[in-house]
């Protein structure tokens, strides 16, 4: 299969670049799903179109057991400041994620396993706006799920492109492997007034930053030190004038856990925090956003990603995920069958270009070995069947 796949590979190239040259943000991937819509259709596979709003299905054979591979297509609101022949053509949107690669290289996996013979079905869940919610909170992974994209999925992997990692390997392990993540966003509430008559006014500035200590104090003081956990502040916004104290200041964050115990401390912290603003004559407004949940790769899917891959690029090419709490909502499609995600090697030696960056990039190179282990992978386990589930 990577031999197959490496001669595809100047197509992955082609397909990569263009959705690089047209992001799209999430939920607004109509040239994206249209043009992956037209490939699918140009190599004779099923095609669903507007599950999950603007996401697309794509079924490759019939029956069960069903394997599902997702790959999300959304690209980030930042200015890409590469100097490359693709570049992003739509000013202030840029695929700074790696989710052009992700959106190629499945439709990659189509074109391998098109015209091959195996039992059950391929699903391919090509999933829109992976960064960020709806106006609900609600993204991409769920509101596909709410439109029955995982109905009858009995196993469900993915990849996501390691610019830290170099080209040839890949990191892949059970347990958890990424954080959950909800935003919260509150208000400070006082009373504004003169600057030069600071008495006459209930400051929510003075008030903001006892809150802000509070909240910092949450991960280092309120929560179990073997508890990995993250409380950050992402956006303060207050008054307009350096002479006027403002009535409000706004706050918004975003919290990051991996088990649903901390989560649940975490919301009942930042509420206390929030609660000094009475106690210093002030008040407060506060919300939760509910996001994604922490992303747990199951131990037969690591397993068959594991095997697979060592046959494709030595078992000295797979290692272990790095750990941080970085969030992706693929953890909502595992909670409904076992799955796993793996990171791939994208690096560019000698100059790294850093996820959610203006210069992003990734060595090309590595496209046709996430293609070849996500189609390998999936047949295994439709031809091995029930010895795998």
């Amino acid at each position: 299969m990577l031999e197959r796949a490496q001669e595809i590979q100047e197509q992955l190239i082609k397909w990569r670049r263009d959705f690089h040259m047209h992001p799209e943000l999430g939920f607004q991937e109509t040239r994206t799903s249209s043009r992956v819509a037209e490939i699918l259709e140009s190599l004779g596979c099923q095609v669903r179109l507007g599950v999950g709003r603007t996401g697309v299905v794509s079924d490759i054979g019939s029956g069960a057991p069903i394997f599902a591979i997702r790959a999300d297509m959304d690209a980030l609101p930042i200015t890409e400041e590469n100097d490359a022949p693709y570049i992003s053509k739509n000013p202030g949107v840029m695929h700074a994620c790696g989710h052009d690669a992700h959106t190629a290289m499945l439709l990659g996996v189509a074109r391998l396993l098109s015209k091959e013979d195996f039992p059950g079905t391929i699903r391919l869940l090509f999933q829109p706006s992976e960064e960020i919610g709806d106006s609900e909170g609600i993204s991409g992974a769920t509101r596909m799920i709410n439109d029955g994209a995982m109905q009858g999925v009995e196993m469900v992997i993915a990849l996501h492109v390691g610019p830290q990692i170099p080209v040839g390997s890949i990191c892949v392990e059970a347990g958890t492997v990424s954080g959950g993540v909800d935003s919260f966003f509150g208000k400070v509430i006082g009373k504004g007034g003169h600057g030069a008559k600071p008495n006459e006014t209930i400051d929510p500035i003075y008030i903001t930053a006892h809150v802000i200590l509070a909240l910092n104090g949450i991960v280092s003081r309120r929560l179990h030190p073997f508890d990995p956990a993250v409380v950050s502040i992402g956006s303060l916004h207050g008054g307009r004038a350096e002479n006027v104290i403002p009535r409000k200041v706004d706050i918004k964050g975003t919290l990051r856990f991996t088990e649903p115990k901390v989560q649940k401390q975490i919301h009942a912290e930042i509420t206390r925090a929030f609660e000094l603003a009475r106690t210093l004559g002030g008040n407060y407004e506060l919300r939760f956003e509910i996001g994604s949940p922490p992303m747990v790769n199951h131990p037969k899917a690591v397993e068959l990603i594991k095997s697979t891959a060592a046959e494709l690029i030595g078992l000295e090419n797979i290692h272990l995920i790095p750990k941080e709490l970085g969030a992706e909502d693929f953890g909502s499609f595992m909670d409904l069958a076992p799955g796993a995600m793996f990171v791939l090697g994208t690096r560019i030696e000698g100059d790294e270009r850093f996820g959610h960056n203006r210069r992003f990039d990734i060595d090309e190179r590595a496209l046709p070995i996430g293609t070849a282990i996500l189609a390998e992978t999936a047949l295994r386990f439709l031809r091995k069947g029930k010895s795998l589930q």
